[in-house]
Order: C-alpha cells, then structure tokens, then sequence
C-alpha cells in the first residue's frame, strides 16, 4: 500500500464520520494539501447533504468550485462545524506540525473556528516527538531578519523557503532542531515574537481527533 492510498483511506473514513451528522445548515471547513485534496473529492459525492464549506486556502478554493461545492467566507462570523485537515506530523498528544503546503495560518484560523477538528493523516506521518519536520512560520516580510535572530535565539536554525509567497502575501521560515518537547510553549513563545503571523504548532488548537491511515488498517484516536 503506498501512501497516496493510505490518504485517501483516512479522507474517506473522516467523510464517513461527519455525514450522520450533517445537516442543509452545515459548514465545513476543509485544509490543504494532498491528504485535504482527497478529502474534497470525497465531499463532492454528498455535496447535496450540506450547505458550504470553507476553505483554507485559494489552492483548495479553486478545487471545491470546480466540483461545485458552494465556498463561502469565514469573515462574515460564518459557523464552521468540522474542520478536516492533513498534518507533517502528529505526536502521540495529537499536537501537530503543519505549514508545508505555506496555509498555516488560514488553516489554523478555521481550526480553531470549528466546533470538530479532524486530522487526517497516513501512518508515515506519526512521530515519537515533533521536530525532525521543519517548523513552518510565516512572516512579514519586512521582519524575516529580525524573526530569525530570534528563531536562533530560541535555539533553531530558520532557513528562508524561496519562491514561496503565503496566500496572505507573507514569507516562510522553515526552522529546524528546534526543542519542541513542550509545544505549547513554544507555539505561544515564537507567536510573540514581533513580525510572525502565526507558527506551524497545533497545540493550543490540536485536533479533536486523528485518523489515521496504515496498513494495517484504520486508526482513530
């Protein structure tokens, strides 16, 4: 079983769970991604069973409309009942690295606007301890130096992801060997730091549940 598969297993499994529980009212809220990108695909089968979604990204926006799934704006106090959502990595505590695909924030916004966070994930995706995947933070751009001085400062080594430019119009730092066995406070104390809009830690906001994809079958926690 290759990993494409094992996504698109735990994209299904995660559709499966919140149709019971789908009404004409309801919002969900999807990530970005491939494993999101799945999920998608799946959600226009019963696009009929909810009202709209809301989307993470313009990638993901751009693949709902043209499956015709009604997207709206989470700006206008929109309720979002689910939000489902791929990861880089996920700890045995359900606390995440996210921010490959450079949505971090808009995606951490609609997390935590939801009343159900789902992460959907194949096995390769599970780690003892988060870190050995770089820490995605965006910037503005005017302050990349200063947020790397203090990057360094907290004990990792930021490296600029070039050619990348968020859909808020903002940078990345990727930041590895960073100490992450407290995640928490970490995500509170890179927030602080003058010029980041948000970090690739789900602590704060981790998701309610993880399914996962293996290949001994499904894992749900």
């Amino acid at each position: 079983m290759n990993s494409e598969y094992l996504k698109e297993t735990a994209a299904i499994a995660a559709l499966k769970f919140i149709e019971p529980q789908l009404e004409s009212t309801t919002i969900i809220g999807v990530g970005t991604g491939s494993t999101a990108s799945f999920f998608i695909a799946a959600l226009s089968e019963i696009k009929q069973k909810f009202n709209a979604a809301v989307s993470s990204s313009e990638a993901s926006t751009e693949q709902l409309k043209k499956l015709d799934i009604n997207v709206v704006d989470l700006s206008v106090g929109r309720k979002v009942q689910f939000y489902i959502d791929g990861a880089d990595e996920v700890a045995p505590d359900n606390s995440l690295i996210k921010g490959g695909g450079a949505a971090l924030t808009r995606e951490k916004i609609v997390a935590t606007s939801a009343e159900q966070f789902i992460c959907i994930v194949d096995d390769s995706k599970l780690v003892n301890k988060l870190g050995k995947f770089p820490l995605p933070v965006e910037v503005i751009p005017m302050a990349r130096g200063l947020v790397a001085e203090h990057l360094v400062k907290l004990g990792g080594l930021p490296e600029f992801r070039e050619g990348t430019l968020t859909d808020n119009g903002n940078a990345i730092l990727d930041v590895y060997d960073l100490d992450l066995s407290s995640p928490d406070r970490m995500e509170e104390e890179i927030n602080n730091i003058v010029g980041v809009v948000c970090n690739g830690l789900f602590a704060a906001t981790r998701p309610d549940k993880v399914i996962i994809g293996g290949k001994s079958g499904l894992t749900i926690r």
